[in-house]
């Protein structure tokens, strides 16, 4: 019998990338990064290990948690405890001292990714192959709309009752936008497997094994290879980092920076929706593409910003950036799916998002050795991110997104 999903189900799916998305830009994208760098105690590269040390423990938990979700044959109650971790040590930051918050940070952290882990690999059970492309970018899209929240609750209370009671609120509305895919999204029919379930070691060599069995499938590897490129540059800005270069070297007051992220937002919510249908006409490979000359064209309006005190051209980097995210994200979750054996769907999808965990480890510390370690400034490190994103083209060159007669290879 075909799967067919229902509108709710639908509704309930982008109803969280809304919830995650007030977390993600208020929370780890902007408030507080803001209020690290504003104690002028601690430097980018403590913010730095504490995203990295959240990712090094997602990277063991996501393919252990996904193992047990396959073997269970759901995964909605894994994103629902995932949730409520990250939604809990939300509430609590920027109430004890800055050690504190950045361990809670941490661990909000990786309810966050591992949450987006069992999210991200949901779509298949809201989507058919035919709409796949529009639902992964009405997700995008309506997620978007939580930047708007979540800057609009710093704008409202930042200045009043500070920062502790921002991120209060927003672990709050985290919670409240998450509740409809907690009880109304409904999951395709799967069976629970036999046995016990797996160990993390177990897990783990699943995924030295899945590694070994993508190579039998056409373009499989190259893409996660040049995702995770691409991957490291993106979310290394989004996670904090382009805060801290606004504020620092282009010089925005947060006033300013919170105003030029609100056409940024509305930039992403038209690269959201836009690349889902792009991606539906001309498909997910040349979307992404087009995504990726964006961002490298963004990065050169960054670079020239800071160096030439221009805050227009740094308000053209977060304008183009946003609408290079929306359609970043939207060709590529639709993309692994197109090359993805369907049989092997939710395992080759813990490399999807374990390559994307690393990359988050690799720029942080990339950033942090450049900046402060090195002593060679935050122009020098962005430089670097850029050239990843040249490598991640380069590498994605030899990835097509043609269907696949997946018959034949089972």
């Amino acid at each position: 019998m075909t799967w067919r999903p229902t509108r709710r189900s639908v509704a309930a799916w982008a109803t969280y990338d809304l919830a995650n998305t007030v977390f993600a830009l208020g929370v780890g994208g902007l408030y507080f990064a803001e209020w690290v760098v504003d104690t002028n105690e601690w430097r980018d590269r403590d913010l730095a290990l504490a995203i990295d040390a959240a990712m090094i423990a997602v990277i063991i938990l996501a393919p252990w948690l996904g193992a047990r979700s396959d073997h269970r044959g759901t995964r909605r109650p894994y994103l629902i405890g995932a949730t409520l971790v990250a939604v809990s040590a939300t509430f609590f930051l920027a109430s004890p001292g800055v050690g504190v918050s950045l361990a809670l940070f941490s661990l909000a952290l990786v309810g966050f990714h591992v949450g987006s882990f069992f999210y991200d690999a949901l779509l298949v059970d809201v989507s058919t192959e035919e709409n796949r492309g529009r639902i992964s970018g009405l997700g995008v899209g309506i997620g978007y709309i939580g930047s708007f929240i979540a800057v609009g609750v710093g704008r409202l209370l930042i200045d009043d009752h500070g920062h502790a009671v921002v991120f209060r609120t927003l672990a709050v509305l985290f919670l409240i936008f998450a509740l409809p895919a907690f009880f109304f999204l409904k999951e395709r029919p799967r069976p629970r497997r036999p046995g016990n379930p797996p160990s993390v070691r177990q897990a783990l060599s699943q995924v030295q094994k899945s590694w070994r069995a993508a190579g039998n499938y056409e373009g499989l590897v190259p893409f996660l290879i040049g995702r995770f490129f691409y991957s490291d540059a993106i979310n290394t800005m989004i996670g904090g980092f382009l805060t801290v270069f606004a504020l620092e070297e282009v010089g925005f007051t947060l006033s300013e920076l919170e105003i030029v992220l609100a056409y940024g937002i509305l930039a992403s919510i038209a690269g959201g929706i836009g690349g889902g249908r792009l991606t539906e006409r001309i498909g997910p490979r040349r979307t992404l593409h087009l995504a990726l000359y964006l961002w490298m064209a963004a990065w050169i309006f960054g670079l020239l910003a800071a160096a030439l005190d221009a805050k227009s051209l740094g308000t053209t980097l977060v304008v183009m950036g946003g609408l290079a995210l929306g359609a970043t994200w939207s060709a590529d979750r639709t993309y692994m799916a197109r090359i993805s054996p369907p049989e092997h769907f939710a395992e080759f999808y813990g490399l999807y998002a374990t390559v994307g965990r690393f990359a988050t480890i690799l720029g942080p510390l990339l950033w942090a050795l450049i900046a402060d370690v090195a002593g060679l400034g935050r122009m020098t490190a962005m430089g670097a991110l850029f050239i990843f994103l040249v490598v991640a083209r380069v590498v994605l060159a030899r990835v097509d997104d043609s269907p696949r007669d997946w018959a034949s290879t089972t």
